[in-house]
């Protein structure tokens, strides 16, 4: 099965069953008859951007920001709103803090942003550091984000 067909598959299976791990997937697509390995799941999970986030029936479960032009779909921005507790800059840097085990997502959610004042960032389990060239640039994400909250 080609790359792309593969992929549209995994989207189609994570958008209605909380797929936790990459075992799982492997299964469900096995159960489709589509044979792959566990290293193709997981490149396949590392190029279409997954990452995992609360579940309501399993404790996580893989999801996806659609890629429609580096927007952020509707139901993303509502669960980046969820999730983030505060945004405050210290100096040139960022403090995003999240609730427990969304400092990933809110990362993901920020890269998509593509905001030009950002240098990089770095997420940990309820914390996303953004690393900003200036203290002016770091207050200007810091209204920005928050504006794109609202």
């Amino acid at each position: 099965m080609l790359r792309s067909a593969r992929h549209a598959k995994i989207l189609e299976i994570i958008s209605t069953k909380e797929i936790e791990t990459q075992e799982e997937l492997c299964a469900e697509l096995q159960s489709r008859n589509l044979v792959v390995t566990q290293a193709t799941i997981s490149r396949d999970i590392r190029d279409l951007h997954l990452f995992k986030v609360a579940g309501i029936g399993k404790k996580y479960r893989y999801a996806y920001i659609n890629d429609g032009e580096s927007e952020i779909s509707p139901k993303m921005k509502s669960l980046f709103c969820d999730c983030v507790v505060s945004v405050r800059a210290a100096q040139n840097l960022v403090v995003v803090k999240t609730l427990a085990g969304n400092g990933a997502n809110a990362g993901a959610v920020v890269d998509k942003l593509n905001y030009g004042e950002i240098v990089g960032s770095v997420a940990g389990d309820d914390t996303l550091l953004i690393v900003c060239d200036t203290t002016e640039h770091a207050a200007f994400v810091v209204e920005k984000i928050n504006g794109f909250m609202r």
